[in-house]
This record gives structure tokens, C-alpha cells and sequence, in this order.
């Protein structure tokens, strides 16, 4: 289920904040799976200044307050902490965050509790298959509470995640990714850089 799309000046916004903040980088990439991409995302790098983050989280909070009414914020350890913190400031929610247990699962730890019968809005940074983004489904339905959308910075799934709540994104990301063997950059003699190798980018 989709939210209507953000606005144009809201997506630029975000995409500048992103390069700004070198999260979004352009060039020749070697990913974690071995594929290759002319662009690499990480949005940690821009909560290095909070002000950043904050008005991340104030555009979103703009989108929201006029859809749904949000008592918690839940957030998927680790890269949705720092956002979910500032998107509950924004919106005047609780801010909570799950960490995986031992057996690989999502758990509520550190005191943090779902109040029974609550509206909770899962953040998470970037979204790419949205695996995280919903393990958070069985702590909120343990609770009896109720997911009432998921908010993100980028959306990177392709329209893969489409989960049944509203599903907020401040911007899109379409990457080019090719297999090593057909990449068009190593055609053309350019030697792709591995995420975490360059400042400003990290795996």
C-alpha cells in the first residue's frame, strides 16, 4: 500500500541533503554481492550532522501528521536508530528500536515495551527488499498494537516493497547494477571502487 508520492521539491531537497552529506555518491562500485553499481547509498553518513537528519525528519513529519496519528516510532537496529529517534522528535512520538536476539530474530530489549493497542510507525533509513522494515510486524502484532505505515529516507526496492500499511519514502533510488562479467564501466577500463575503501563512503 502506497502514500501519495512526494512532492518534486521535496524529493530534490532530500537528494541534495543526501550528496551533501556524501551519502549518495556517484562513480563505479563493487557491492557486498559481488554485482557492480554507477551509485552508492548510506544514509548513516548524514545524521554526522544532526541538522541534517532533523530536517530530514521534519519533511517527513510535514507528510505525515496530515495522514495518520503515530504513538510510537519502532526503528530495526542499526541503521534505523538515528532516524527513527529523529522522526519521533519531529512528530512527538515515542522513539523505540529493536536489536536481533541471538537466534537471528528482531526483539524489544532495554526496557523499550509497545503499549497495548498503539499506533506504531516503523522507520527505516533505506529500504531495498524491506526485509527489516517488516520483522517489526510480529513485536507490534504481539502487542495487539497496530502498524500504521512505514517512513523512510530512500526507497530502493523497485516497488518489490509493498507492505499493507502506507508506505512513505522521500525519495526514490534506481541504481544501475550489472554482473562483473557485462559491466559496462569495466568496459570501459574503469576500476570500481569497494564501499568503506573512500572516505565519505562506507560499507
Amino acid at each position: 500500500m502506497n502514500a501519495p508520492t512526494t512532492d518534486l521539491s521535496t524529493q530534490q531537497r532530500t537528494l541534495t541533503i543526501l550528496r551533501e552529506a556524501g551519502a549518495l555518491c556517484d562513480g563505479h562500485f563493487l557491492l557486498s554481492s559481488g554485482l557492480h553499481s554507477d551509485r552508492y547509498c548510506q544514509c548513516a553518513a548524514v545524521f554526522e550532522q544532526p541538522e541534517r537528519g532533523a530536517e530530514l525528519a521534519r519533511l517527513m513529519g510535514e507528510r505525515l501528521l496530515k495522514d495518520v496519528s503515530v504513538d510510537a516510532v519502532l526503528a530495526p537496529a542499526l541503521g534505523g536508530i538515528l532516524w527513527g529517534h529523529e522522526l519521533a522528535r519531529a512528530i512527538g512520538a515515542r522513539s523505540l528500536f529493536a536489536e536481533r536476539s541471538e537466534g537471528g530474530s528482531f526483539a524489544l530489549r532495554r526496557g523499550f515495551e509497545i503499549a497495548h493497542g498503539s499506533r506504531v510507525l516503523v522507520a527505516e533509513d533505506v529500504v531495498t527488499t524491506g526485509k527489516s522494515a517488516m520483522e517489526m510486524t510480529p513485536l507490534i502484532q504481539a502487542a495487539e498494537a497496530k502498524a500504521v505505515g512505514y517512513a523512510v529516507i530512500a526507497d530502493r526496492s523497485s516497488g518489490i516493497f509493498s507492505p499493507d500499511a502506507p508506505f512513505y519514502a522521500l525519495t526514490k533510488l534506481d541504481f544501475e547494477i550489472h554482473n562483473a562479467a557485462t559491466c559496462p564501466m569495466c568496459a570501459r577500463g574503469d576500476i570500481p571502487v569497494k564501499p568503506g575503501s573512500r572516505k565519505g563512503i562506507e560499507a
